[in-house]
């Protein structure tokens, strides 16, 4: 289960180092892919496997379905961490996520996601304030 807020750098050459609590799940290797909120989603190969199960479960007559799949697929890339735990990210998923050399990666529960800094922080301010406001039916059987 991946947990916290780190704040590693993005290098020269578009890499970050994982923080050392996800290299045991994420060192057998990863998918980087589009996020929604403009992040990056960072998934060990098992989970990406899992969910690219339940994709294909979705009719190909739906429309919806076909598009999320389409952009969630297209922007996937299988990545390696090297000995020192570090990733690189695609220049077109840092583009995607406006990554500058600050960033935020925060743990998910079942996936990671790397964030640039200044826009994990004011994602966060937004959401902290209706947080509290949260009732039991966002997730039902939660509290």
């Amino acid at each position: 289960m991946f947990l916290g807020t780190h704040s590693p750098r993005l290098d020269e050459k578009g890499r970050l180092i994982l923080p050392a609590k996800f290299r045991d799940e994420l060192g057998n290797g990863l998918v980087l892919t589009r996020g929604q909120e403009r992040c990056i989603y960072v998934f060990s190969q098992r989970e990406f496997e899992r969910i690219h199960e339940q994709m294909r479960e979705a009719p190909i007559s739906s429309r919806q379905a076909r598009d999320y799949i389409r952009v969630f697929l297209s922007g996937a890339s299988d990545e390696m961490p090297d000995k020192q735990g570090r990733v690189t990210i695609p220049a077109a998923l840092r583009a995607y996520a406006g990554l500058d050399r600050e960033l935020a990666v925060i743990g998910a529960g079942s996936r990671a996601e790397i964030w640039d800094a200044t826009a994990w922080a004011d994602y966060l301010e937004e959401k902290e304030n209706s947080f509290s406001e949260t009732d039991d039916n966002a997730i039902p059987g939660l509290l």
